[in-house]
């Protein structure tokens, strides 16, 4: 499964790429405008130093506006892969634009219905929210089972980019069940990483070196 850190800001992105486990990035219009940075400019700075996906998302809610803003950014690196939301308008511009070779992530994915029609109109990715199912009593979990199961039923080559990720547990929950993706902040990257056996593991490796050189 590959990871992809949710996230514009440029210092995180370095900090997870010196990792050697960040497969990718995924923006939006908040991280961008949180980060006080341009997106014209940003984006092409994070393909460059991620060399790989980077989704880059449309302000527009309309279909002109959306085929307008998704050209456009479509344009600023060869790594870019527009995010679009699951509405009629973004599925409209997917449509209409992937035939060009244009590459879109559809968000705010919340059913396998939903999922089903962005995989029709040929989306790159599509990104179920977890956590916001968790939000509401729902095991976000089950919607990766059941959109994994349709995917492989009818050979959809579109990715399943799991979004919302607040844990590592949904990051584990997420390659048990066979996504494609999982796009998570730095914050929880870091968690993966960590756990209090290791450290006490490796404090006693060290104490037992310690004691080892002074005998």
């Amino acid at each position: 499964m590959l990871l992809f850190l949710d996230t514009a800001v440029y210092s995180e992105i370095e900090e997870a790429v010196a990792l050697g486990v960040v497969d990718g990035v995924t923006t939006n219009p908040s991280l961008i405008a949180k980060a006080g940075l341009k997106l014209e400019e940003e984006i092409p700075r994070i393909c460059e130093l991620v060399q790989g996906p980077v989704s880059a998302e449309v302000l527009a809610t309309d279909a002109e506006g959306m085929l307008a803003e998704a050209t456009v950014l479509a344009g600023l690196h060869e790594h870019v892969v527009v995010k679009v939301p699951l509405t009629e308008a973004g599925l409209q511009t997917v449509a209409r634009l992937r035939p060009k070779g244009v590459r879109f992530n559809v968000t705010l994915c919340f059913t396998v219905a939903q999922a089903l029609l962005a995989a029709k109109v040929g989306a790159h990715y599509v990104s179920p929210f977890v956590g916001r199912w968790d939000d509401i009593d729902r095991d976000g979990s089950e919607l990766i089972r059941d959109m994994t199961a349709v995917f492989q039923n009818y050979g959809f080559d579109t990715q399943i980019l799991v979004a919302s990720v607040r844990s590592p547990l949904h990051v584990s929950q997420a390659a048990m069940w066979g996504a494609d993706v999982a796009t998570l902040p730095l914050k929880v990257l870091r968690q993966m990483v960590r756990h209090p056996l290791t450290d006490v593991g490796l404090a006693r490796f060290l104490e037992d070196a310690r004691r080892a050189r002074e005998s």
